[in-house]
């Protein structure tokens, strides 16, 4: 975190192409600092920020900013694109206003063959189908579902389509403008990815809670564009294959159909919606590595996303992923298999609980008093609520398949020699 961004900073966010000129810098006089995403002919290279005097800032200290924390960073390559056609899925319960944002900046994307399935969980009103009719575009569709949780509106959502490829994002965000066709570029140009991933960045830092959510978080994971699989393991993570955190999250996630479907979909018993809150996107990404598919890291297909506001959101945030995280665990734990090769990963994945740790200790004052505790009783709660969770999900007739498909083989057991960081 730079000097002049503290944590209770109000900071504006933004977007320039590195190879644009630059002008002045001015925006609402109460933003103290300004992070703008860096691009060059829509790749991103990076993230600069520099501080703000009320609301301002020289072009001279613009283009100074994005030299010096840039430096000679090359410009990477150009970007994938298609116009292969693509099914978004948006699973959403009581968040109309959102959800709206969310669909209008999909369809104002870049992309000319595109469907967006809007998967209402269990309403309780009918203000999402409201919001849907309000878009009026059909190239929206909405689908009731009876049964709440995120991982039920994406199954239900995968049952839909009729697309190859079914991209994923939440109700809380804003995709670019050239996510979808980004997204169908990475499938076209590498026909052995089952899944893609992206950056998803902050779209709005003016509370401490944003501010805070966003460092502790951690969700953006870089960009380079990367792959991952059982026959290239990764050097920088020692709990490969099982680093979920590596791989992105569900709010930018999609796949080819063929290969989601065959893996079982999404756990129903992992999730928002569910007894455990979270996890649903890291298992599943985890059971297709462990079902010998490959997955991509795409920077260009990045989403905008509207972090937690209040203490009490934060915080409930924050413990969610805790038990998510740790219904996780206990499904590797319940396969003895996965057991078996996870066990070797204990020291490192212990390691990193620890750097966790000394994250949210940096993300600053608005962090929940106690996150470490929050973290150590959502862990604990886990194994009981995904045991529980996977009672409720088979007993409705949803979706629990197992971690690792019979007969299929394993990743080796032996570890990284020199890990350089362990990403979780």
């Amino acid at each position: 975190m730079s000097p002049w961004n503290a944590p209770h900073s109000p900071t504006w966010v933004g977007e320039l192409d590195r190879r644009a000129a630059v002008s002045d810098l001015a925006v609402a006089p109460h933003f103290t600092a300004a992070r703008l995403l860096i691009t060059s002919s829509g790749a991103p290279v990076g993230i600069a920020e520099l501080p703000l005097v009320a609301g301002i800032a020289r072009a001279s200290a613009v283009r100074a900013a994005i030299d010096v924390q840039l430096g000679e960073v090359p410009d990477p390559p150009l970007p994938p694109w298609s116009d292969e056609p693509l099914t978004v899925v948006v699973a959403t319960r009581g968040r109309a206003k959102s959800l709206e944002r969310c669909v209008r900046a999909v369809l104002a994307g870049d992309h000319p063959d595109i469907t967006v399935l809007v998967v209402d969980n269990d309403p309780t009103d009918d203000r999402t189908a409201a919001a849907v009719r309000a878009i009026g575009d059909p190239r929206v569709r909405y689908v009731l579902e009876p049964r709440r949780g995120a991982s039920v509106g994406r199954n239900r959502g995968l049952q839909e389509a009729d697309t190859a490829i079914v991209a994923f994002t939440d109700d809380d965000t804003e995709p670019d403008r050239g996510w979808a066709g980004r997204i169908a570029g990475a499938f076209a140009v590498d026909p052995a990815l089952a899944c893609v991933s992206g950056p998803v960045l902050a779209a709005s830092l003016t509370s401490a809670e944003e501010v805070a959510a966003d460092s502790a978080m951690a969700w953006n994971k870089g960009f380079e564009r990367r792959h991952y699989s059982l026959d290239e393991p990764p050097a920088d993570s020692a709990i490969f294959p099982f680093s979920p955190g590596l791989f992105g999250i569900g709010a930018n996630l999609a796949v080819r159909a063929d290969a989601a479907r065959a893996v079982g979909g999404f756990d129903e018993a992992l999730g928002p919606g569910s007894l455990t809150h979270g996890g649903e996107d890291c298992e599943f990404m985890v059971r297709l590595i462990l079902a010998g598919r490959v997955l991509g890291y795409e920077p260009s297909a990045w989403v905008w996303h509207h972090h937690r506001t209040s203490p009490a959101a934060l915080r409930a945030q924050l413990e969610g992923y805790a038990v998510g995280l740790g219904g996780f665990l206990t499904k590797i734990a319940l396969d003895p298999r996965a057991r078996a090769v996870a066990a070797r990963r204990i020291p490192a994945a212990v390691a990193q609980m620890r750097r966790i740790s000394e994250r949210e200790s940096e993300a600053g004052p608005a962090m929940p008093a106690g996150a470490g505790g929050v973290r150590l009783r959502g862990l604990m709660t886990g194994p009981v609520a995904y045991l529980w969770g996977r009672r409720v999900a088979r007993r409705a007739g949803g979706r629990v398949p197992p971690l690792v498909a019979p007969r299929l083989p394993l990743p080796s057991e032996s570890l990284p020699r020199e890990p350089t960081e362990l990403l979780l």
